[in-house]
């Protein structure tokens, strides 16, 4: 087994799941992630602004700009390593682009508090992963909300990132994060974002289109279960990618996700996916065990890719 992309992003999965990004690192410098974020809200502040022909046009030339510095920083760091031991660089740099550790913590820190009844502290953890109103869910609501985050976030975390590596190395990987980081700022479809953030949503809907049929089909591997419910209920969901991780993720714990939900106090009316009742705390600690196993079917896959080459 060479030391190609397999191999390289095995090492990245492993490394990523052991330690994540360093606390200490993220208070002195950031995240790679969090700079983009700065720049996109830069940019935005002062270009967002016209009729809407212009913000949609203002809007792709920021979409070009980020993924245009992402791809630069991948491929400067890929030729300044290039195949000696350096390489090891390729392989730390890529573990920012995913979120195995970071994901499977924030759901953890939803868990804990929801299983002691202490429903404002689980609202409050929720909040941190979800865009929606959490003030007043209850468990199944904060349930709810969880395992959709868990499940779309096992998609533009993990294996996004990581599919994009395998077809383009590092300036892929950091292409697909800065898309996606794009898409979660200003990909909206309401005001002021829905003319300047179309392009990044349209190009978020286009790198996920595979990897999101991928990650519901290793949640249901990894559930041996919850296949049927996502070819029936995925196409309900608004987003063309969303609703096959998170119809996967119903079916494998026989629950009902989706629902009408709110905004900023304004009411938003979902599908339903999948058959059953609302989720509760137990159901969350199952698509928990689902997530673990299905990054570890990640990694398997990966693993019989680099052996294969």
């Amino acid at each position: 087994m060479t030391f190609d992309r397999p191999a390289q992003l095995l090492a990245m999965l492993i490394v990523e799941a052991a330690i994540g990004y360093p606390a200490f690192l993220f208070h002195r410098i950031g995240h790679p992630v969090s700079w983009i974020g700065m720049l996109i809200t830069t940019l935005e502040s002062s270009w967002n602004t016209g009729k809407a022909k212009r913000k949609r046009a203002v809007g792709l030339v920021l979409l070009f700009a980020i993924a245009t510095a992402a791809g630069s920083a991948g491929w400067l760091i890929e030729h300044v390593t290039g195949n000696g031991p350096a390489i090891l660089l390729i392989i730390l740099c890529g573990t920012t682009g995913l979120a195995q550790r970071s994901l499977h913590e924030h759901v953890i820190s939803v868990l804990q508090p929801l299983r002691s009844n202490d429903l404002p502290g689980a609202r409050a953890a929720v909040s941190r992963i979800v865009g929606r109103d959490t003030g007043t869910l209850d468990e199944a609501g904060v349930s709810t909300a969880a395992i959709e985050s868990l499940a779309e976030s096992f998609c533009d975390g993990i294996v996004a990132p990581a599919f994009w590596f395998l077809l383009a190395g590092l300036p892929g990987l950091f292409v697909a994060k800065a898309i996606n980081t794009a898409d979660s700022m200003v990909g909206h479809r309401d005001e002021p974002f829905r003319d300047f953030g179309w392009a990044s949503a349209r190009a978020d809907d286009l790198i996920n289109l595979l990897p999101a049929r991928l990650s519901g089909l290793l949640i249901a591997l990894a559930a041996m279960r919850g296949l049927r419910t996502m070819l029936r209920y995925a196409r309900h969901h608004a987003s063309p990618n969303g609703g096959w991780p998170e119809a996967a993720m119903a079916g494998a714990i026989g629950r009902k996700l989706g629902g009408p939900v709110s905004y900023d106090g304004e009411p938003a009316a979902r599908a339903a996916l999948g058959d059953g009742p609302p989720p509760l705390a137990a159901n969350l600690v199952e698509a928990l065990q689902i997530y673990r196993r299905g990054c570890l079917l990640l990694w398997l896959a990966v693993g019989a890719l680099a052996w294969l080459r």
